[in-house]
């Protein structure tokens, strides 16, 4: 087998990772996907108080990183993991608005995150899945997932929080988002987030910059920065209380990429099982350089799955052009400039929208693989790691401090696994039946 596949010319409606279109199909497919991932990618950073010209730039560089780890055969696009917000806020004490003065504290346990999700990748190349699969099956990743969502529902509401125009335009915000994930046709509905920013940029233009009801829109910054330039790139420090409170997203990021090429497998009709170890190594490599640069973890895209859904192309080169024309994005200060103009509300009220859906998201996990919540084993596993992520439990053991995520990721972990010992020599009984009740 050569290293990267030959890229024969599709033949028919379906267009396989190893096939290919003319260029003149291929650019703009190419666009489409970065339209696609552009809205949370851009998003994340920003909440988080990191550059989302940084992001753009380094989602493309990790698109081409995990190109060349799984040989060209897995068609992903990589953006920012909004798994990584809550710990992120934790770990810098990010106050939810302008740059994130602690930036270096995140980045060096984003690097770590990406150094044990790539070892993880390792162990499964030489292993296979079947571990990854027994020690985080959907009812752990998903009570992992959702009590990052709850965490950062503290976070969502203060960002709507404010005068009455400010949380207008908050609320108009997240109700545009559900209208376009909703009404809207289906190739729109994948850039409902961007639509959303979209429609509460316009509603702060009319109310602020037209009516002063509310602080309008700064275009100084925006009129002064030059097309092309260099970016700003921020060093990471290696801070042992942040580590140990990022490193465990590897866990989430482990289920996402587990599950997105399992998905791929079955809309191409070829098993992609594979590419699963690469897929983690190349996600854990991107993921390091980008928090090496200043950028923040990244993840392999639902969003972008849709679009192949949609379009029944899974040509990989598709998205060689998206992650090249995102570096380019990226080298431009003035696209910067301009991302950085979004306004506080708008901000806000996405938050309230894309915090509720990680949670929600792992709800659909739950449903879609079926986990049984008449087990108690389930129950008290997915109640307790809630609880701990939602009231941002933490623990101090020898200086070490691991607040709430760190916590419900270790108590969904261990919690699993041992209320499932010797569960072969006895009935299980459905909840009130084991209470008494």
């Amino acid at each position: 087998m050569s290293f990267f596949p030959r890229w024969t010319p599709a033949t028919g409606p379906l267009v396989q990772p190893d096939e290919r279109l003319g260029w003149g199909a291929t650019v703009p497919l190419g666009l489409q996907h970065l339209v696609a991932m552009s809205g949370s990618t851009i998003l994340a950073p920003l909440l988080m108080g990191f550059d989302p010209n940084l992001a753009i730039l380094f989602s493309g560089i990790g698109t081409l990183i995990f190109f060349v780890v799984t040989r060209g055969r897995v068609p992903s696009y990589l953006g920012s993991s909004f798994a990584f917000i809550a710990v992120v806020i934790a770990a810098t004490g990010y106050a939810g608005q302008g740059a994130n003065a602690n930036i270096g504290v995140a980045l060096g346990g984003i690097i770590a995150c990406g150094l044990l999700y790539a070892l993880i990748g390792a162990l499964v190349m030489a292993t296979g899945t079947a571990w990854v699969e027994k020690l985080m099956p959907p009812t752990v990743t998903g009570a992992v997932g959702a009590a990052i969502g709850l965490n950062l529902a503290p976070v969502a509401t203060q960002g709507i929080e404010g005068t009455g125009p400010h949380m207008l335009v908050a609320l108009l915000t997240v109700l545009a988002v559900g209208l376009v994930a909703v009404y809207a046709p289906p190739a729109i509905r994948r850039v409902s987030i961007l639509a959303g920013i979209l429609m509460g940029y316009a509603a702060v233009l009319i109310l602020g910059n037209g009516l002063g009801l509310l602080p309008g829109v700064d275009f100084r910054a925006l009129a002064t920065a030059p097309w092309f330039g260099w970016p700003t790139f921020h060093a990471p420090v290696f801070d042992s209380r942040a580590i140990w409170l990022i490193a465990p997203v590897a866990v989430i990021l482990v289920a996402e990429n587990l599950g997105h090429i399992k998905a791929i497998g079955a809309m191409t009709g070829r098993p992609m099982d594979r590419w699963i170890g690469p897929g983690f190594i190349g996600d854990g490599i991107a993921t390091m350089v980008s928090g090496a640069g200043g950028g923040t973890g990244v993840t392999t895209y639902a969003e972008n799955m849709g679009v192949m859904a949609v379009t029944r192309v899974f040509s990989t080169l598709v998205f060689v052009v998206a992650a090249v024309v995102a570096i380019f994005l990226g080298f431009s200060p003035k696209f910067g400039a301009l991302l950085g103009t979004i306004p506080a509300p708008v901000l806000g009220g996405l938050s309230v929208v894309v915090f509720g859906l990680i949670a929600a998201a792992m709800v659909r996990l739950w449903v879609d693989n079926r986990v049984d919540f008449s087990d108690p084993r389930n129950l008290i596993t997915v109640g307790v790691t809630l609880v701990f992520g939602a009231g941002n439990f933490g623990i101090t053991l020898g200086g070490f401090t691991v607040e709430g995520i760190g916590t419900a990721t270790v108590a969904a972990i261990v919690l699993y696994q041992l209320l499932g010992l010797r569960r072969a020599d006895r009935v299980v009984l459905p909840m009130d039946e084991a209470s008494g009740r």
